[in-house]
């Protein structure tokens, strides 16, 4: 049975005329009257009866407005929660510097457009985070790496993520405005874990210079890693925007590292074959903005 015919019936009943109806509706009153006729056939009843010059309901048509006017309610509810997506969940993976450093404004703004979407921050490496985008198991990554270029995501570049070395005030990299592979000659590294993108690029260069160090640390938390700076246990590579506070605050140096693989781009991912309901897409355009996307 169609919508369209118990919307008819409520006119008719809101009216109690079939030519009224027909009028409000923009129908042909012989249309009126044979779509009543459908739901009576359909419910095996009378429903309206002729009294007087109008129609008045039987009392199985009092039974069924109650019904229409639940259903047409629902109806409305249910396109207006469908095509704004007020409600659900949006599935991020992405890497702890991004989850704690970089989303929590975006996700402010987010809550303010969609409150009823519940969304759920996986943290994780780079191979994780893509290969669970590519499964469907995430609906969005965001990574840190240099330009990243998959058949199956769609990938866009939202800014570039400067990486420094951090150190200790005293240390005696602290002078310098930027610091090359051969400076780290003999330091003490301390260290993400492994599956990070930017220590395996670090690691990289280290060995295709034969630079020699001390790989003293191996940390998966940031905040480990930048207490041990200031502690001066060793000196550490890491995107900048995880260490303003502690820079700010004169606990620790910020150095750029200056290499030509050395360029880390915050990216947003996602699955080409991924259905792009309103709240995705929303999230997606607000971390976006207006910068450049590539394929």
């Amino acid at each position: 049975m169609e919508l369209t015919y118990l919307k008819t019936f409520r006119e008719v009943a809101k009216w109690g005329s079939y030519t009224r109806a027909a009028e409000t509706l923009g129908y042909a009153q012989s249309s009126i009257t044979t779509q009543i006729q459908k739901l009576e056939e359909a419910y095996g009843v009378v429903l309206l009866e002729r009294f007087g010059r109008g129609m008045k309901l039987t009392l199985a048509g009092e039974t069924l407005l109650q019904y229409a006017n639940d259903i047409h309610r629902l109806h409305e509810e249910s396109k207006e929660v469908v095509s704004k997506q007020s409600k659900g969940k949006l599935s991020i993976g992405t890497i702890e510097t991004m989850a704690a450093f970089c989303l929590p404004p975006y996700l402010q703004m987010y809550r303010g457009e969609y409150p009823g979407i519940n969304v759920i921050i996986q943290p994780g490496n780079e191979p994780y985070i893509i290969e669970s985008v590519k499964s469907g198991e995430l609906d969005i990554g965001i990574i840190l790496d240099p330009p990243f270029k998959d058949p199956d995501l769609h990938c866009r570049i939202l800014r570039e993520e400067p990486l420094v070395f951090i150190t200790n005030p005293d240390h005696k990299l602290a002078c310098q405005s930027e610091i090359h592979i051969e400076d780290l000659e003999g330091e003490s590294l301390i260290m993400t874990e492994d599956g990070c993108t930017y220590r395996a690029m670090l690691l990289n260069v280290l060995k295709g210079n034969q630079v020699n160090y001390s790989l003293s640390y191996e940390f998966g938390n940031l905040e480990a890693i930048k207490q041990c700076v200031i502690y001066d246990l060793g000196i550490a590579l890491l995107p900048r925007i995880a260490v303003a506070e502690e820079i700010r605050k004169g606990q620790i140096v910020a150095i750029p590292f200056v290499h030509p693989e050395c360029n880390f781009y915050m990216q947003l991912i996602y699955s080409k074959k991924k259905w792009k309901s309103k709240a995705f897409q929303g999230f997606v355009d607000l971390i976006s903005g207006t910068n450049y996307q590539y394929d």
